[in-house]
């Protein structure tokens, strides 16, 4: 070594090896991972999307400028995440953050930013702290990322599912586990040329009107293919749809149209049942501003359902935990007095089970649910979706719908049932409802006139969603604004639920075999210290971190002092 520095060219040799060791190092790059639920570890199947694209992906982030400290912790993990897409993706991963309207005058900004509110990113005001006791300001954050493709855009909305703007630890710690998720799915579709078709089944009193507008236009519309599918005018369910929705039908099945369904099923057809099966609107009581029975709709898909696993109850659903709506509690004058109460026909559902479609999402608002129960079915599993919480009952039918449910603390002693089941996801082979009971000339129409043999069990697995309150995907409409609000927004208390979100999980789950649902299910563990250990032992590491590193550097100087002085003391005497 020595001499290599010592000769003519040392300084060339030197140089050459250091871009050497620069250029290795940038293109291999290692990362230990020790986190417990593998918190900075990429799935494989994102890692598999990154690796194939076939083209450039440009991302901009909305996460610049002054922010309180939860948007900039968020901000760090987006970009610790987006740089590992770009070591695998390389360079067909670019991304950079930016200030929304940043450089742009007052009427563009403002044009800008009804645009991505319109694709989905929703700016939050918050207060930030323009200098130190000078006070708060008020500022626009917009927590979303636009990607674009080959002259296509999408755009994410980073705190989607969430109901505030309040960066509290839970909020920041829900929102960094589906980060990946909601990148990977992004990049997925804008980059796909293929997109599920989706149909949107009508001929029993489907709904279909301004309160299916969210549904219908911001959800199927927008991020798949879709067509309207009359039950009637088709011999056999087309098997090239995905998966198909079925919206709160009113009228009853004929035998004829569950066999199309289960036929449908039987060659590994997808379907989302979203079933009310009792009458029980908001519109009725409103109207008669009285109680009102809840009844049967006598659909007919009891046998089906029950043959696949589930029973949809004749009952309702009453919960503790619930959302509000406002209801005349007494007057001032002749002018009624307005109060937002808890309605507990509206229970807020949630999932305890880990499966990806609900795990690690927001409330789930529901109206007039039932409960479902799951049958014993071989070959078919059952995941519970969404269900109520530890507080609840069940009001059977001829069920009493009244505005004053809940009365004394007597009444709320009788919500002592947990968990009861809304929605039920089913996955394995089937078997047909019609198994041995079709005459020859029918089995013998599916062959010479279908072309299609009848099937009496699935060949391949297959999966559905059952769903027992189909309001879940309705919307309210606003006669002031003029417009359908979204699905899950509650116009009174202005607050969000996760209703779109779940929806749109389950068609994804349906209908996307590439796994990236899958990283939804990430777990990150929120690790909060105890407050008050932190405080009795408030001193000691005070002690640790401040005067430890002192006395380190301390001890270290009197010991290089002391060797110091012992060598030459050495090199003095002889």
């Amino acid at each position: 070594m020595k001499k290599i520095v010592a000769s003519k060219f040392g300084w060339l040799y030197l140089l050459v090896a250091f871009i050497a060791a620069n250029f290795i190092a940038a293109q291999l790059h290692y990362r230990l991972d020790l986190t417990k639920e593998k918190r900075f570890t990429l799935s494989p199947s994102t890692k598999r999307l990154l690796r194939n694209l076939p083209g450039k992906v440009d991302i901009t982030v909305f996460l610049e400028g002054n922010m309180p400290s939860g948007f900039k912790k968020l901000k760090g993990s987006t970009n610790e995440l987006l740089q590992e897409f770009k070591e695998i993706g390389k360079t067909n991963i670019q991304f950079r953050f930016t200030k929304p309207g940043d450089g742009m005058d007052d009427t563009t900004k403002l044009y800008f930013l009804d645009s991505i509110a319109r694709m989905g990113i929703k700016p939050y005001t918050v207060q930030v702290q323009v200098k130190e006791n000078e006070g708060n300001d008020e500022r626009q954050v917009v927590p979303g990322a636009l990607i674009a493709y080959d002259g296509r855009a999408t755009a994410i909305n980073l705190l989607s599912g969430q109901q505030s703007a309040v960066m509290n630890e839970s909020v920041i710690n829900n929102t960094e586990a589906l980060l990946e998720y909601k990148f990977a799915n992004a990049i997925q579709k804008i980059s796909s040329d293929t997109v599920p078709l989706i149909g949107y089944l009508i001929g029993n009193g489907e709904t279909f009107s301004e309160n299916v507008r969210s549904l219908v236009d911001g959800t199927l519309r927008a991020n798949y293919r879709f067509s309207f599918l009359p039950i009637d005018s088709v011999p056999l369910i087309p098997a090239f749809f995905d998966a198909l929705f079925i919206m709160k039908p009113t009228l009853p099945f004929s035998e004829q149209q569950k066999l199309k369904l289960d036929q449908y099923v039987m060659n590994g057809g997808k379907i989302i049942w979203m079933i009310d099966r009792l009458y029980a609107e908001m519109d009725s009581l409103m109207r008669k501003q009285s109680d009102f029975i809840a009844f049967d709709r006598n659909l007919n898909l009891e046998d089906i359902l029950f043959k696949y696993g589930v029973r949809i109850n004749p009952d309702l659903v009453q919960d503790l935990r619930c959302d509000k709506i406002p209801l005349v509690v007494g007057s001032i004058g002749d002018k009624p007095q307005m109060e937002l109460v808890e309605w507990h026909y509206f229970p807020l559902l949630s999932s305890s089970g880990n499966h990806p479609i609900s795990k690690n999402m927001n409330l789930v608002l529901s109206l007039f649910p039932n409960s479902i129960d799951t049958i014993t079915s071989p070959n078919i599993q059952k995941t519970i979706l969404l269900e109520t919480s530890s507080g609840s009952r069940t009001l059977v039918t001829p069920a009493i719908v009244s505005l004053n449910s809940v009365k004394t603390e007597e009444d709320i002693k009788t919500f002592t049932k947990a968990h009861i089941p809304i929605a039920v996801l089913l996955e394995g082979r089937f078997s047909s409802l019609y198994r041995n009971r079709l005459s020859k000339n029918t089995l013998d129409s599916f062959s010479n006139i279908f072309k299609q043999p009848f099937l009496s069990s699935c060949e391949l697995p297959t999966k559905m969603i059952v769903i027992s309150d189909a309001d879940i995907a309705a919307n309210m409409y606003s006669p002031q604004e003029g417009r359908a609000l979204e699905m899950g927004f509650n116009q009174f208390t202005q607050v969000q639920y996760a209703n779109k979100d779940f929806i749109l999980n389950c068609i994804e789950h349906l209908t996307n075999s590439s796994g990236i649902l899958e990283t939804r299910s990430k777990e990150y563990t929120l690790r909060l210290l105890d407050a008050k250990k932190v405080d009795s032992s408030k001193t000691f590491w005070q002690v640790i971190n401040i005067m430890l590193p002192i006395l380190l550097v301390l001890l270290f100087g009197f010991a290089y002092q002391a060797l110091r002085k012992k060598k030459y003391q050495k090199i003095t005497s002889d």
